[in-house]
Formats: structure tokens, sequence, C-alpha cells
């Protein structure tokens, strides 16, 4: 069996919170509301395609001339983007420090718009550690499909079997886990360190 001996990184809600209740909160009063609209509009589903490469702007145009009624709200997902960011996740922006100063590889793998990449790696400089990082709106696919995942292992240069995949979405890990990537579903960001010395990463 591989050693474990480099960290492949989700992004959001891994190094950086994201949620777009947070910005949604603002707009709509009534929470009920808030979710129905997040719930049947700007869906999770809709989101992903944008995740998979499609212009936000196309996402938005599409949504207004199903939705007219909800125009406004519709453009804040693309207009008030960063709102929906709530700032970095301290437990590991202070792991990937210490992994990087005891050398450890580090990358990323993230399911994001292309459009919104550049942005989200300028919230931490935890992401200037990290060699390489895989975008799913750059290589228009996104996880759980396997060939994302081995489009990581190619550039990064490493096995599955020599990774430790950090995320927060069971379905991620799952598709990575069958993979053969040793695994970390991110819940309690206290669980990370110990994930990590488990490994021998630390």
């Amino acid at each position: 069996m591989a050693h474990v001996r480099a960290v492949l990184w989700d992004v959001g809600n891994v190094i950086v919170r994201w949620d777009p209740r947070t910005l949604y909160a603002k707009i709509f009063d009534d929470v009920a509301k808030r979710d129905a609209f997040l719930g049947h509009i700007c869906t999770p589903a809709w989101n992903l395609r944008h995740d998979a490469g499609r212009p936000i702007d196309e996402g938005v145009a599409e949504l207004t001339a199903q939705h007219p009624d909800h125009a406004l709200a519709i453009a804040a997902w693309r207009d008030r983007w960063w709102e929906m960011f709530s700032g970095p996740i301290e437990e590991t922006c202070a792991a990937i420090e210490t992994l990087n100063g005891a050398g450890v590889p580090q990358f990323g793998l993230t399911n994001m718009s292309a459009e919104t990449a550049p942005g989200t790696f300028a919230l931490s400089p935890v992401f200037a550690h990290l060699q390489d990082i895989i975008i799913s709106g750059v290589e228009r696919v996104v996880k759980p499909d396997p060939v994302i995942y081995q489009i990581a292992c190619h550039r990064s240069g490493f096995s599955p079997q020599e990774f430790l995949f950090v995320d927060d979405s069971a379905a991620n890990i799952a598709g990575a886990q069958a993979l053969g990537f040793a695994v970390h579903r991110f819940a309690d960001p206290l669980a990370l360190r110990p994930a990590l010395e488990q490994h021998g990463l630390l």
C-alpha cells in the first residue's frame, strides 16, 4: 500500500466558508421565502452548471426569463457573489501553514466557476501554499466524476493512494474513496488535525 504523503484540499467550506444563505438572508426577511428561493430557483443543481463551465451571465439570464418576478434576487447571485463568503476557516488555514512548514505537498480540487476562482483564492494567503488547484469550471467536469480526480493525480504526479483528500461533501468523498484515495470528510474543523496526524502528515 502506498504511503500517504500529500494532501488534496477542497476549497468551499473546507478552506473558506461559503453559504448562499449568508447573502440571501439580507435579501429575504422571511426565512421560509429565502429557503424556497434557494431550494427551487437558485438551486445547487443550477449553480453546479457554472461549476462545470457555463458562464454565470448565461445562468442568470436563463433563470430571469423563467422567473422575472425574482429578477433582482437572481442577479444578486452574480452581482453580490462575494457576500456569500464569511471568511477563512481558521483550523484549516493553520493546518495548511503547518503542512507547508513541514514540506508536505498540497494541492486543491474544487467545484468552482472559473469566473469566481481568482477572487476566492484572494480570500486567504494560504492558497499560495497549494502547488496547483484543479478548478472544475476550467476543466469542465465536476466532482464526483472520476475524471476530475484523475486530472488531479496527473497534474500533481501523485497516485490516489498517496493523497489524503479532504472535502465536506459525502458524495465527493465517496467518489474519491472508490478510486483509492485516503479520505477525510470535513465536518468538524477540530477533527482535521487529528486526521492529518493519523495519516502521518503531522
